[in-house]
């Protein structure tokens, strides 16, 4: 049987049910504007605060903000903080090492690449560039990764500076030209100006000869104190290696 709508009782039943449906829909209107929909003043803000915090530490990680917001009130996915980042311009990379360098070292740099910027690609074919390099430095085997914009990947805050000395490594030294690379030396124990000398005797010549550099070839290397000593200039010089200045 159909009920009746004039009855007092479903009268009674249909306010109630309006009632309770009227007020469960502002309850869930009131959470999701407060809660789930954040106002756009709201969500700049919580950006503003996750770019904060990411330029102060590039390096911070998702798990990190993600407990940052928490700590603040306003929990957030990852996915969430990420593309929050990601709407400012900063992504995840993985961070360059580059060598510890004092101001006096880049300025230095920077002249020797203003005054060799306008070389001709024939006189860079015959360059032999020979450097060190420390392996497994500070133990730091894996990926570092930092928060960066595009284009800021040797910005001081977005590199890990290295170092020559130090434990739990080995130091190797080699050399490249635009013809491919050259000999590759283990160095044992700390070099000086006898050893470094020694090195080149042993390997320069004969990686400039594998790379059919000629004998015009032309040498370059830091100014570091075994390079610039008395020993290793009478080498250079009793061998005729030119030393790009």
């Amino acid at each position: 049987m159909a009920a009746d709508p004039s009855h007092p009782g479903n009268e009674l039943f249909q306010s109630l049910t309006s009632g309770k449906r009227l007020w469960s829909i502002r309850t869930r209107t009131s959470c999701h504007k407060n809660s789930f929909f954040p106002t756009a003043v709201s969500l700049l803000n919580r950006r503003r605060t996750l770019v904060r915090e990411v330029t102060k530490n590039p390096m911070v990680t998702l798990n990190q903000l993600q407990h940052f917001s928490v700590e603040r009130g306003e929990p957030c996915r990852r996915t969430t903080i990420s593309a929050a980042l990601h709407q400012s311009g900063l992504y995840v990379r993985v961070i360059r090492w580059k060598p510890l360098f004092s101001k006096r070292h880049m300025t230095a740099h920077l002249e020797f690449a203003k005054r060799h910027l306008k070389d001709s690609q024939t006189m860079r074919n015959k360059i032999l560039w020979s450097d060190e390099r420390k392996i497994e430095l500070f133990g730091l085997n894996g990926k570092c990764h930092v928060w960066r914009k595009p284009g800021t990947a040797h910005h001081l805050a977005n590199i890990i500076p290295t170092v020559k000395h130090g434990g739990g490594s080995i130091m190797l030294r080699g050399c490249f030209s635009a013809a491919g690379t050259g000999r590759l030396v283990r160095m044992e124990g700390k070099m000086n100006a006898a050893m470094y000398r020694d090195i080149l005797d042993e390997n320069l010549l004969q990686s400039a000869l594998d790379l059919r550099l000629g004998r015009r070839f032309i040498l370059q290397q830091d100014n570091d104190p075994k390079h610039t000593a008395k020993i290793t200039k009478e080498w250079l010089r009793d061998n005729s290696v030119n030393v790009l200045e």
